[in-house]
Parts: C-alpha cells; structure tokens; sequence
C-alpha cells in the first residue's frame, strides 16, 4: 500500500478562502433571517429518493436490529424533506445542509458538497427569480442579474429555436457550431441535443457583465417545477449563471402529487433505458402533496461554486477543507 504524501493532511483551502468561506456563511443566514426565513435542518440519510435520469445518490444499508439493512439513501438534495415541511405549515424555510452525488468529480463537483437551499411560500416564477438575484448580488456583489429566457438564449447563441426544433435541427445546429456530439446521442434525443448545445454554446456565454437567470425551460426538462401551458408550454424553472458556471437551480413548484407519480415512472423507464439501477418511486413527499403542498417556489444554490467565484479560485476544491481525496 503507498503512504499518502506526508503533507496529505492539510486542506486545499487556504485559510484566507476559509475565512471568506466563514464570512460568506454568516452572510447567507443574515440574508435569510432579515426577509423572516427561519433556518431547518432534515435528515441527510433518508428511505426517499429523487428519482432522476442524471443524478446518482449513494445508497447505504442501514443494520436494522436482527433484520434484513434498510436501504436508505444519502440526500442528494435535501428538497424532498424541506417540501413535507412546508406541507406541515412551513412558510419560508431555508437550510445550509450537505449533498452528496456520485460521478460528480472534477473542477466544478465534489460528490460531498454543499447547498444552500430555501422555499417561501406565495411566490411564483417572478417572485422566485426575484430572490434569488437579489441573494446573488448580496452574496457576490456583481449587480442585479440579468433575466434571459432558455429560447431567447438559444437562438442568440445556438442560432436555434429549442422549443420547436426537431432533432435534426439542433443536430445541424451542433455541427455548424463546430460542436462535436457523442456517438451515444440518437438524432431523435432532443433532450440529448439541447443539453449539448446548454453545455457547449449557451452556458459559457452567461453571467459575465452581470449574472444572468436562464428561465422557462422546455416542458420535458420540468423536473420538479410546473409546466405552464403554450404555446409553447414551458417548465417553470430557472437557472442562475456567473461566469458561465451553473450555481443554483429553482422551481415554481409542482403541486400536483400525480404528476410527480407519471415523472418518476417515465424517470425510472429512462434509467432502465441507460442501464441505471431504478429508484423507489414512493415517498413521504408523494403523501406530503397529497395533504396540500403549499404554492410556492424553491431554489438549491451550490455554495462552494459561489466560495470558488468569491475568492477567484480556479476550482471547488480551493474552498473546500478536504475534497473527495483528501476526506
């Protein structure tokens, strides 16, 4: 067995960066408890999923006594437990918690990580972009962000109208921009190809004057938001880019518990499809919903990219203590 270097122990975060990372967190609750956000904790290990084509939670076996282990999960969000809380009378809630996803390694991912994550109760897609420039511009001091539809986006810097596009379109789109695409994506995939042209055209593009909110995702990429009925119709959702970095994602949210059922089956299909272990699709959320989830919007911000881009550091691993190597 090699020894890890001898200086192994230290973190990767300098301790100027932690003490910003200190100040930065002091700031986040001011900011929450000044507009009467009351601070929750939830559970980090629970027997509830989200069920989702793209995101890997961890499982874990929990001994149970003389008994089979109960398969619970590592949150990768702690979205589902903070939304049975607003079901319970929550009004406007926020949490600083933990969030763990496999295969997220690299520059901008650590598989432990941490959201700031927050709902109120009463706000709609408005009022929810609203917040969160507002949190944006108190926490990186870089102006109001700039409001910027998925479709407006896409045909300013893809040449390419996503919401009406056929695969081939936006095929043609990635080949006349230069963008190579994986032999893995089929020409019919047009969530295959718009997540592409996201990646390679659009998102680099965004947040540098000022930070931009992308919004009105396609109705196939709704995830846990409200379709708002078109032409064309569209998911209440929206992204919040700086620097062309993802750093929070946030939902007008669904409230319709069987929706949220036909999602996780179609989710659960696509995974099967991908060769990716299925997830349980009931939760306590699903009874949570059906008790009357209140209207309301919710948004999950990565912390440590926002520490990255405070601090001007290169990577998420600058403002972390010890990242996945070093844990």
């Amino acid at each position: 067995m090699v020894s890890p270097p001898s200086d192994d122990f230290r973190p990767t975060a300098s301790w100027p960066v932690l003490r910003l990372r200190d100040a930065l967190l002091r700031k986040t609750r001011a900011f929450f408890h000044d507009r009467g956000f009351i601070e929750v904790e939830t559970p980090l290990l629970s027997a509830d999923v989200v069920v989702d084509l793209h995101l890997e939670p961890f499982a874990v076996d929990v001994p149970c006594g003389s008994g089979a282990p109960r398969r619970m999960w590592l949150q990768t969000s702690p979205e589902f437990a903070m939304k049975r809380l607003m079901a319970a009378g929550g009004e406007a809630i926020f949490q600083i918690a933990h969030a763990f996803r496999q295969d997220e390694q690299g520059r901008l991912h650590n598989p432990e990580f941490t959201l700031v994550e927050w709902y109120r109760g009463g706000d709609g897609l408005a009022e929810g972009m609203r917040l969160l420039s507002d949190f944006a511009e108190a926490s990186l001091e870089r102006g109001a962000a700039e409001a910027i539809s998925y479709q407006e986006a896409f045909e300013r810097h893809a040449g390419v109208d996503p919401h009406t596009a056929r695969g081939s379109a936006l095929a043609d789109a990635a080949r006349r921009c230069g963008v190579t695409a994986p032999e893995s994506l089929l020409a019919d995939d047009r969530d295959g190809w718009l997540d592409l042209l996201l990646v390679e055209l659009v998102e680099p593009r965004l947040g540098f004057s000022r930070p931009a909110i992308l919004y009105d995702y396609p109705a196939s990429q709704a995830a846990l938001a409200r379709v708002r009925p078109g032409p064309p119709a569209v998911a209440e959702r929206f992204e919040l880019y700086v620097d062309g970095i993802e750093l929070a994602n946030g939902y007008h949210e669904l409230l319709d518990a069987a929706v949220l059922v036909e999602r996780n089956r179609a989710n659960n299909r696509a995974r099967h499809a991908a060769g990716k272990p299925l997830l349980p699709e009931d939760s306590r959320l699903l009874a949570a919903m059906r008790a009357g989830l209140p209207y309301c919007t919710g948004v999950a911000l990565g912390f440590d990219r926002v520490v990255m881009l405070a601090a001007g550091a290169a990577t998420v691993a600058d403002a972390l203590t010890f990242p996945y190597d070093r844990a």
